[in-house]
Parts: C-alpha cells; structure tokens; sequence
C-alpha cells in the first residue's frame, strides 16, 4: 500500500519524555547548588528566598515524575518564567532561570521535529 504511513515500531516519546525528567532533575541539582550563592554573595539566604528556592525545587521534583502528560512542556515553560521572577531575591537565580528557559526552548523545537518525523513517516523505525 502506497503512501500509507506505518507506525514507529519504538516508542519515540519514551526518550523524549526521559530528557524531559533527566533535565528538570540537573535543574534541581542547579538550583540546590543555587543556596551557597546566594547565601555567600547575596547577603544571606532570608526566610523567603530560602523558602522559594526550596519550593522551587519540590516543585521541579514532582514535574519531572510528570513529563509523560500531553501539557508538561508548557507548564515547565511557565516554572522558567517563574524561576526568572526569582531574580528579585539575587540576580543568580534569574541567571539560572534563561539558561534552562533555553534549554527548554531547545527542548521544545526537538518534540516538534520528532512530532513532524512521526507524521511524515521519516523516523527510521518507520522505515520498512
């Protein structure tokens, strides 16, 4: 049959979806690694800046036991926006937030390809 387009014998999504969790977890690691900054450079870590640093992570550790949900990349698109917010307790944190706003960005393009591969039946597991 011509012009049919088989299915991926794999799963492309299963390592889409483990980059997804394997970056937001180096994000955790980040924004731990965060608390010494602002803690030598920034004066001090104060109750909120703690508290949004710690919240920050809890939240990026239950994100990435969620990234297999269709809305997980645009729901981590919006914890980088507000992760770039936390530049008001020191200028590091908003740092870190662009950069993994990037990476995300990246992230983002490489599920589009992956989606548009599928559909054009170019992924080499579709390949007969």
């Amino acid at each position: 049959m011509t012009g049919q387009i088989n299915p991926p014998a794999t799963d492309p999504w299963k390592g889409f979806r483990g980059v997804m969790a394997g970056t937001l977890i180096l994000e955790v690691i980040v924004v731990l690694l965060a608390f010494p900054i602002v803690a030598r450079l920034g004066g001090g870590v104060t109750w909120a800046s703690g508290l949004f640093l710690g919240v920050m992570t809890l939240i990026f550790i239950v994100a990435s036991g969620k990234c297999g949900r269709q809305h997980a990349l645009p729901v981590i698109l919006g914890l980088q926006v507000v992760l770039i917010a936390g530049g008001v307790f020191h200028w590091s944190i908003a740092v870190i937030g662009v950069i993994f706003l990037c990476v995300w960005c990246y992230i983002g393009y490489f599920g589009r390809d992956v989606a548009r591969r599928i559909e054009k039946g170019q992924l080499p597991s579709q390949q007969q």
